[in-house]
């Protein structure tokens, strides 16, 4: 499994997947989720049944928050004082639509003690889109376009990690780790739906364990 890089407190725990790999067995419930690719954030200790979101909080140790994918972003987050986690399932669709800032202001802190940490996604250089992509980035925030790198005619190569980053920086979260490992470059390791149209999915989980007394 994967832990990862960032400065987090010590009572944040967090571990990815890899390909083939079964969910780690876990002493607090998982909050898992059925993602849709929208906004919605749910506090993980009410969301025991599976509900339709995208991302959830855990304010304390009991629930683990957790997020599937396949190319999309996992991001994960913590605060400076190890009060509160959340894990995001950001699609192309549900990064244009806000998740991330949604999930930052789910969390009832200030943005600038929050960390964050993308996981596997699919890298910029195998990700190719098109005008209806762009255009629902570029219609929310021009900055975008600096994501966007031509390709063919009407066609673009997409970094989903810096549009990640641009937005998360405009919602004062400026600390963002990760969004280095590629989904579809790396079979051995990862799922890619764009690769192999599979079903199969990574986990990403990030939790709170008491505090030592």
């Amino acid at each position: 499994m994967i832990e990862p890089d960032w400065p987090a407190p010590a009572r944040v725990r967090a571990l990815v997947t890899t390909r083939g790999e079964p969910d780690p067995a876990l002493a607090a419930p998982v909050a898992w989720l059925r993602q849709v690719h929208g906004t919605r954030v749910v506090e993980a200790a009410a969301a025991l049944d599976a509900p339709e979101a995208d991302a959830s909080v855990a304010r304390a140790p009991g629930t683990v928050c957790v997020v599937k994918a396949a190319d999309c972003l996992p991001v994960l987050f913590a605060d400076d004082a190890g009060s509160v986690v959340a894990a995001a399932h950001a699609g192309w669709r549900g990064l244009a639509a806000g998740v991330l800032e949604a999930t930052v202001d789910a969390l009832g802190v200030a943005p600038r003690s929050v960390l964050a940490w993308i996981g596997p996604a699919i890298g910029a250089a195998h990700y190719e889109v098109g005008p209806e992509v762009r255009e629902a980035f570029l219609g929310r925030d021009a900055r975008a376009e600096a994501a966007f790198v031509a390709n063919r005619p009407g066609h673009w190569r997409l970094d989903l990690a810096a549009i990640a980053r641009q937005r998360l920086a405009a919602r004062g979260v400026e600390r963002v780790g990760g969004g280095t490992l590629c989904t579809f470059s790396d079979p051995a390791r990862f799922p890619s739906w764009r690769r192999d149209r599979t079903h199969e999915r990574i986990a990403s989980f990030v939790w709170l364990e008491s505090r030592s007394p």
